[in-house]
Parts: C-alpha cells; structure tokens; sequence
C-alpha cells in the first residue's frame, strides 16, 4: 500500500510514476484525496460536536440546581448524538472505500526505472557463453522422457494438464537441487522456514497479491466457516506475512529467510510452442528468499539477493543474464526487479529462473509491519524477496545444457554428492 501522506503531497509524481507501469491512475489518486477530505471534514465535525457535548454535559447539573428546564437542552443533545452516530457510519463506510482504493493501486516503481513493459528490459551483465554442440542437441522433454527422469503422460493421468511426475533419478535430481539451494543459504546464515502451504485470504492481501489477483490462485472451500483459503503460489506469500502487525527493534533486523515450497499457480491454458514439458505448470518447486530489513539498509540487501540468485546458477555451470526489468514489467507490489535468465538452447532464448524485488514499505503498509527505532520512533520496514531459485526452469536447461551426444547427461559437480552418480544414463 502507498502512502497516503505522499499521495496527498505529490499526487501528479505518484499519478506519472505509476503511468510508467502502464497504470492509469489519475481518478484514483483523486478519489483518494476527496474520500480523505471528506473524511477529514467529518473528523472534525465529530470531533466539534463531542466537544459541545461535553460543555453541555457540564452545564446540565448547574441548570438543574437553578431550577432551569433542561428538557431542550436533552432535546439538543439527542439530535448531536443522533449526528455523531450517522457521522462514524459515514466514517466507517468511507474508511472501507479508502482502503479499498489503495489497496487496488500498485507499488511505485523506482524512479531509476525505464517506463514500458518488456520491450525495455535491460540485460546489464552475462555470465559464460552459449552452449555449443558437435551433435544435434535433444530438448529437455525427449531427455527427459527418454532418461525416465519424468513421467509427463502419468501426471496428467493424475493431475490434468500442465502437471508431471518426477521418477527416480529425475526425483533424486530434483531433490539434489532443492538441497544444493538450501544447503548455499544455510551457509549465508539465513533462517530455514517450512511455512504451511495454504494459506489466509490476508496473507494475499499483504503480500498485494490480493484483491486483484485473487482469481489466480487455487481457492479452496472450508465447509465450517466462510473464510477463503488458498494455496500458496509462492513462499512469498507466506513469508511476507510471518510479522504482520507486529513492531520489531533495530536488533531484529535483518531477518534472512528461507523457504522450500511446492508452488501452486493457475497458468494460462494456451501456452507458446516453445514452453513444453517443465517449462510452465501449475505446480513446481522453489526455495524462495526474503529479507525484512531497514529503510536505509534496503538497497544493499537487494544487490546481496541478486548476487547470491547469480552465484547458484554460475555454480551449476550455466550461462545466463542477469536483466533490470522495466516499470510495467516489474509485478504490481514491486518497486524494482532483477530476473535472472538461463538458456536453454531449444527454446533459443533465456527463460526466468529467479526474480529479485524490492518492495520496499508496500508491503510492510499493508501488513502493519513496523520497527521501532533506537530512539522509540516507529516506522515500517522494508521488504525484499527472490527465487533461490525455482526447479522447473533449471532441470530443462541443466538436462540440456549438459547432454552427450549419446543422451546421457552430466550432472553438474555440486549435485553429484546428493545424486551419487557423474552422469545419468539410460
């Protein structure tokens, strides 16, 4: 959530800044400053009358001992209360059409960043060179499926489209990277996190997934009460609420997290041509990254994100970019966003394997995630996450970027600890 104070003071930057993510948000940002004049005014009519309610009170057992009639004077006071009850009916209904206006605006996109979509993204550094073959290279599914590393008929028989099975040495590669990933964090001395996988509609809420994607997720039924749970489409989801309306001490932060999750997503149904097999499905793996740190210290603990997001790829030995996304391409609660891409040699491009924000207080607003400060002052705290990194990417470039000639592959050397073996053959 923004905030409303800078709204106030700068509504045409805030109107130009979010034009810049390709939102229009000109009668928004004007129907927040009249609900909030409006509701300013009301304050201090309430506020005007209590006060005369209260001289009133304080006059009535002087008239009464004066033998006044004070029958006009409870009279009057009925009709202030009378006005005061419809002014915080008002208040209230006007405090939910407020909330819910500035729940709906996205994050403001840091200024440094080019307006547009993905047309303007900016690939700032590479890493290695493009795989070159001497043989005519497989892609990732006939690998995959060739090796019995992935069962994609019996997952659909299981799950419908867009699900698969991973079998066993696919399994075990899989988990070898799931643990190469994890076992890289521990070492940095960030905080494992197992969260539950479904999850409160509040928790979309602060994380600014929700209200306007809440169609995106798997919504599941609770047949004792009417709230709406869901799956969790990324740990960020979870992590971003774990201190939601609490206040944390300068001595807490940072606070390094990481998580492993299964990952639920409704994707689109049509896909490209080219994104077969692992490449986009509605349920994947991830170890995910979050930081909750300082303001000022926010900047720093992004580059951190984003170079230990580069340094698990460059240790599997692949060539990627790293690239700075455009406004309208960073997602709607992210102020600024590094991808980091992978090629994979059949789909002749580079595909995201993780994306590093910076949410900085958008989120913290939202959830009333504050810190107080050394001398008693309390403000919100910054929010950071990145995939560290997601499975279902990098199994496709890893079976491909590493293929011989006869199918096989070579596994990359720091998952041969956890897989126990150099090369996977038929």
């Amino acid at each position: 959530m923004l905030d409303i104070k800078y709204i106030k003071e700068n509504p045409d930057e805030v109107i130009a800044r979010l034009a810049k993510k390709g939102k229009d948000a000109k009668a928004e940002i004007e129907q927040i400053l009249a609900l909030d004049a409006e509701r300013r005014a009301l304050i201090a009519e309430t506020e005007s009358i209590k006060a005369e309610q209260n001289k009133i009170n304080k006059l009535i057992p002087q008239y009464k001992k004066e033998g006044k009639d004070v029958a006009p004077i409870f009279a009057d006071m009925k009709k202030l209360s009378e006005t005061t009850k419809l002014n915080d009916e008002k208040l209230k209904e006007i405090g939910t059409q407020l909330t819910s206006v500035m729940l709906g605006l996205p994050n403001l996109p840091d200024e440094d960043l080019l307006a547009g979509g993905k047309e303007n993204n900016e690939p700032i550094r590479y890493f290695g060179e493009p795989k070159q073959f001497d043989f005519e290279p497989k892609n990732h599914v006939d690998l995959c499926t060739g090796l019995g590393l992935i069962d994609y008929d019996r997952g659909t028989k299981l799950s419908g489209s867009g699900f698969w099975i991973y079998r066993g040495m696919g399994a075990r590669l899989e988990w070898a990277l799931l643990n190469y990933f994890i076992d890289t964090h521990l070492a940095d001395g960030y905080e494992l996190i197992l969260p539950p996988h479904m999850l409160e509609y509040e928790c979309g809420v602060t994380a600014g997934q929700f209200p306007k994607f809440a169609d995106e997720v798997y919504k599941i039924e609770n047949p004792t009460d009417n709230r709406m749970r869901y799956m969790l489409p990324t740990a960020e989801a979870a992590l971003a609420s774990l201190y939601r309306n609490e206040i944390l001490t300068e001595a807490d932060l940072p606070k390094k997290l990481v998580s492993y999750t299964p990952c639920f997503r409704r994707e689109a149904g049509s896909y490209r041509s080219d994104e077969r097999g692992m490449v986009r499905g509605h349920q994947f793996n991830k170890v995910e990254m979050f930081q909750y740190t300082l303001p000022e210290k926010s900047d720093e603990a992004f580059e951190e994100l984003v170079v230990k997001a580069e340094n698990l790829v460059k240790g599997l030995g692949f060539h990627f970019r790293t690239v700075k996304l455009a406004a309208e391409d960073c997602s709607a609660s992210m102020a600024r966003t590094y991808d980091i891409e992978i090629n994979i040699p059949s789909m002749d491009g580079y595909k995201e394997v993780s994306s590093v924000s910076n949410a900085r207080d958008y989120q913290a607003r939202r959830g009333m995630m504050r810190v107080r400060r050394a001398d008693g002052k309390v403000e919100f705290l910054h929010t950071l996450n990145g995939s560290g990194l997601a499975t279902s990417r990098v199994l496709p470039a890893l079976v491909e970027q590493n293929q011989l000639a006869d199918g096989s592959v070579v596994v990359p050397e720091v998952l041969r600890k956890y897989v126990g073996v150099d090369v996977i053959k038929k």
